[in-house]
């Protein structure tokens, strides 16, 4: 079974009804510090950190004095504006004295479903996880409207997951495992202490539950599984109201793990290997030699581009002889390729008239 203690790169979801009393609409400091407690405990063993946190419109609805119950959608874009300010100020204050330095990650389904915005948000995530922060990762409610949502953290943290390639999924929730059926209402329900498959069985014992800040019940929660699993991430659902809850969980709280098949990089290079190539990289001998040393593909090695790409599209990469050598996502259009091949990195900026990046195909966006 899947342990906290084996995590590398690790994404957490907090949901509202975590973060916010909902009765008072307060933020539950003495929880919030507890759980920074966890993430210091974490990143001192090498761990990266991602927090995927619900809790914006629900701070931000009492501090306007709206009405309880559903909001529409008007209300709760300004609840979320207004509350944005005090999540992000509020993990700032929690995780600062920890040395640990936070920055606000927003996003909608738009941002993973666009692969040119999805490989924006993966490069800024990545980088900042080099540099020691921790993301606070919101669904962007201030301009997210229904066809553009996500609509439940669960789904958005899982997504996370894969963005980052998480080799654990952490989702801190009401209940503490996956049940036969809904606990509070079957008193003979049982909880899997593992779950190997998501088998059509499974997917019929999940209920809609939730509290009333929350809307992410077991079906949005086998969803996120789904996701995550498929690229690698193992998932576990735990309960997530005690206080230090990512160290009871490494102490042995009861949980419900979803196991994955495969680890996160070999499940994203089959993804990758499974893509319609959209065009063509030639490159030269010693641009092959270093893929096949498993670097990235630089603008200098490459002889010929061929076809109509965008950014972030699938591309064959043919060797010298005209052979294929693999595929991989391009961080630049054909276009700009074309307009780039045979020249050095730092070149780049005076042929296209902006900063790009080094490769052309990073070596984690390429399978050989």
């Amino acid at each position: 079974m899947a342990s906290l203690t084996e995590a590398r790169r690790l994404v957490v979801k907090i949901g509202s009804a975590l973060l916010v009393d909902r009765t008072t609409g307060a933020l539950r400091e003495d929880w919030l510090l507890s759980l920074a407690a966890d993430v210091a405990t974490l990143k001192k063993r090498g761990v990266d950190v991602v927090l995927v946190s619900s809790g914006s419109i629900a701070l931000g609805r009492g501090v306007l004095g709206l009405p309880a119950g559903a909001l529409s959608l008007e209300q709760s874009q300004a609840a979320a504006a207004v509350g944005q300010i005090r999540l992000a100020r509020a993990y700032e204050a929690a995780l600062t004295p920890h040395a640990i330095t936070t920055a606000q990650v927003l996003l909608t389904l738009e941002d993973s479903a666009n692969r040119r915005r999805y490989l924006n948000s993966r490069a800024t995530l990545a980088q900042l996880l080099k540099l020691g922060v921790v993301p606070i990762v919101n669904e962007n409610d201030t301009v997210a409207t229904d066809e553009i949502r996500f609509g439940d953290n669960d789904r958005l943290a899982a997504q996370i997951a894969v963005t980052v390639g998480a080799d654990q999924l952490v989702l801190l929730s009401d209940v503490d495992g996956f049940y036969t059926a809904n606990p509070s209402e079957v008193a003979t329900a049982t909880r899997y202490d593992v779950i190997h498959d998501i088998t059509p069985e499974i997917e019929a014992m999940a209920g809609d539950a939730g509290s009333g800040l929350s809307k992410g019940g077991m079906k949005t929660k086998l969803l996120a599984a789904k996701t995550a699993t498929g690229a690698g991430c193992a998932m576990v659902i735990t309960e997530g109201s005690p206080l230090n809850p990512l160290t009871g969980l490494q102490n042995g709280a009861t949980c419900t793990w979803f196991l994955p098949q495969d680890d996160p990089q070999t499940a994203r290079k089959r993804w990758i290997a499974a893509m319609k190539p959209q065009g063509e990289i030639h490159v030269d001998s010693g641009a092959a030699k270093a893929l096949s040393q498993g670097k990235s593909l630089l603008p200098a090695g490459v002889t010929e581009v061929i076809g109509d790409f965008g950014r972030g599209d699938p591309v064959s990469i043919l060797g010298p002889g005209g052979e294929t050598l693999g595929r991989g996502l391009s961080r630049y259009t054909g276009a700009e390729a074309m307009a780039i091949r045979g020249r050095r990195s730092g070149d780049i900026e005076g042929i296209l008239g902006y900063t790009g990046r080094a490769a052309l195909i990073h070596r984690d966006d390429m399978v050989l």
